[in-house]
């Protein structure tokens, strides 16, 4: 009985959690490695990216609910998320053309494109909470949990209770179809099979009559719905605050690039590596091990890490694979 408790505090504290939280640092870095392996720069604007297409969510989702609209027991963020979609790729498509084309024609450096979308990041940034303002946001309507732990106990009389929420469930579900569709679209497409191309050989795709602007506008529409996508997931999953974005940004870089930057079966990989990573050092232990060593009551809570140092282990796990694998874990540069 011990043992099935310990195992339920384990998914209830670190395996459901950290899971939702992959899923939402993979479809992040999936964009980021999408930028990266067919543009050819790292896209710091990208978790601003994330919050202004959160931010539209928000505001539609508002306009959906005085409507008096309703999806029960699914959030109405779901309907509003399309829309946010096509508002971001917009904005995504009107950025690259007033600002990243004109480097790109000239060819520039891509360190002089990361350093334009810093300046993007910032204007981005600013611009969101202009719209949305800086204080926490809560837009998690419909139905709270799908397992609550007063129903779990006393369906299985253990004492330790299984929390399931449904934005974690939704968190899962999403990202699963996201990625088959991003998958299959680039295997199966013509349009995909045309940006593997560029990817792989940009003079030699230009040869074969594909048309770059075309690569280029998919590209950042692709990128726009799955950072949209990420930033909804994340918002539903804990509350939306502009400034929390900016901070997400480097444990999607880190999962981008442990899974090997413009690989994106190794995003996927890498968001999971590190989310598991986080919560597994930064969880208590304390009472997995009181349920598995009942006579043994450890003084500390056996805590690796405090969770104010949670964005420490993404820094740690980057610099330890730039050290000993710079390629990343499926070497990057492959779509």
């Amino acid at each position: 009985m011990d043992i099935l408790n310990a195992g339920v505090a384990l998914l209830n504290f670190v395996v459901i959690p950290a899971a939702a939280y992959g899923a939402q640092l993979a479809l992040g870095a999936l964009g980021v490695t999408l930028i990266y392996g067919i543009l050819r720069f790292s896209n710091f604007a990208h978790g601003d990216t994330m919050a202004f297409g959160t931010a539209i969510c928000i505001k539609v989702t508002a306009v959906l609910v005085a409507l008096g609209i309703s999806i029960y027991p699914l959030p109405v963020a779901l309907l509003a998320l399309p829309i946010a979609i096509v508002a971001t790729a917009a904005l995504m498509v009107g950025t690259d053309r007033l600002v990243y084309r004109f480097y790109r024609r000239k060819k520039s450096d891509p360190i002089i494109m990361v350093m334009a979308s810093v300046g993007v990041m910032f204007v981005m940034n600013g611009l969101t909470r202009m719209f949305i303002g800086v204080d926490e946001i809560r837009f998690d309507d419909g139905a709270r949990f799908v397992i609550d732990v007063a129903s779990f106990r006393a369906a299985t009389g253990l004492q330790e209770g299984l929390s399931l929420r449904t934005s974690q469930l939704i968190t899962l579900v999403v990202t699963a179809i996201a990625c088959w569709l991003l998958f299959r679209f680039l295997n199966r497409t013509k349009a995909g099979k045309s940006m593997r191309a560029y990817s792989d050989n940009e003079d030699l795709a230009l040869l074969s009559g594909i048309d770059p602007e075309r690569v280029v506008r998919l590209t950042w529409i692709i990128a726009a719905a799955l950072a949209t996508t990420a930033g909804v997931l994340y918002g539903l999953d804990k509350s939306f605050k502009a400034f929390n974005y900016f901070q997400i940004l480097l444990p999607i870089f880190a999962a981008a690039i442990v899974g090997g930057l413009g690989n994106p079966v190794g995003a996927v990989a890498g968001g999971f590596i590190v989310a598991f990573s986080e919560v597994a050092l930064t969880y208590p232990w304390k009472k997995v091990a009181g349920y598995l060593f009942p006579s043994w009551q450890p003084d500390s809570l056996l805590q690796l890490l405090s969770t104010e140092y949670k964005f420490a282990v993404s820094f740690i796990i980057l610099i330890v694979v730039l050290l000993f694998r710079p390629t990343g874990l499926f070497r990057g540069k492959s779509f």
